[in-house]
């Protein structure tokens, strides 16, 4: 077909699109299931068609974890082989192991998650619920899981695990944020949170909330540089209302602070702050009453 032969000389035409005759790149759809394993591992019984006895839970696990470690050890090296051409083996089987080891530490740190939704959230009536319906779960959960392949300088997956919670969720977590225990991001649609973003403990949002970039440098040639600290630091105790928007690197908010919901921030708040805007404008009016001579009409 004409049509095929134009695709084919578009592969050559159009660079950065095609991957052929090159490194043997982790599969974006091999690393869901992984993390829908992970989810399994990580929340037994909550995550599974059918209900699983405490008796058959040993055997399960360790069936699941050996083949999420089978598998992640595999992705692990595709992803390394994108700087390393010749597969690094024995380090992403040392990556995977570690990962698998550090999952109960990660299991910890998830329960505060799971209890500050419980106490900030008035409408939470169970913990079950929190952790069955709750999209949030899912988001840090991931978010937490890529955070330490992140810091283990594995490219690519860390990165496609976030992505896979985001396309789910809705809620934009870079793999490279440090988020303290005890967060909650209540209602979540919209958040996004930057690479070099720190958070402390006892952090609460809403949704809508971005802590992003300010600005990005630009070289001689006109190229953003990479690296550098671009997002905000929260300290722990704040609250960050919905549809609010924090950005810079430099720009630190002072624990135990409040932002007010529509709050647009390029600068520090010292602790103890409640940032709001004064409502401007304001006009409430009795709909039944008759508009003001001169005054605009709408209808539809």
């Amino acid at each position: 077909m004409a049509a095929t032969d134009e695709i084919l000389e578009s592969y050559d035409l159009v660079e950065g699109l095609s991957n052929t005759d090159g490194v043997n790149l982790p599969s974006k759809q091999e690393v869901g299931s992984i993390c829908e394993d992970l989810m399994q591992v990580i929340f037994p019984g909550y995550h599974d068609v059918e209900p699983i006895s405490k008796g058959a839970l040993p055997l399960l696990t360790r069936h699941r974890v050996a083949r999420i470690l089978e598998r992640l050890d595999e992705q692990i090296c595709r992803s390394l082989r994108v700087d390393e051409p010749r597969c690094p083996k024995e380090r992403s089987a040392a990556v995977a192991n570690e990962f698998m080891a550090a999952l109960p530490g990660l299991r910890v740190l998830l329960r505060t998650d799971v209890q500050a939704a419980y106490e900030g959230d008035p409408s939470a009536a169970s913990i079950a619920e929190i952790v069955l319906s709750y999209p949030f779960v899912e988001t840090i959960a991931i978010q937490r899981a890529a955070h330490f392949l992140y810091r283990a300088e594995v490219p690519l997956i860390p990165r496609i695990m976030t992505e896979w919670a985001h396309s789910r969720t809705g809620m934009d977590i870079h793999p490279g944020a440090q988020i303290g225990a005890y967060f909650f991001i209540d209602h979540g649609t919209g958040v996004v949170i930057g690479e070099t973003c720190e958070i402390g403990e006892h952090v609460k949002l809403y949704h809508g909330v971005t802590l992003g970039a300010r600005s990005f440098a630009k070289d001689q040639a006109g190229n953003l540089v990479k690296g550098g600290k671009r997002h905000p630091k929260v300290e722990s105790g704040v609250t960050i209302y919905p549809n609010s928007t924090i950005l810079g690197g430099e720009t630190v908010i002072g624990a135990n602070s409040t932002i007010g919901a529509n709050v647009f921030l390029m600068a520090s708040v010292p602790p103890n702050s409640l940032v709001t805007y004064e409502e401007k404008q304001l006009r409430t009016v009795d709909k039944g009453s008759k508009p003001a001579e001169g005054a605009l009409e709408w209808s539809i």
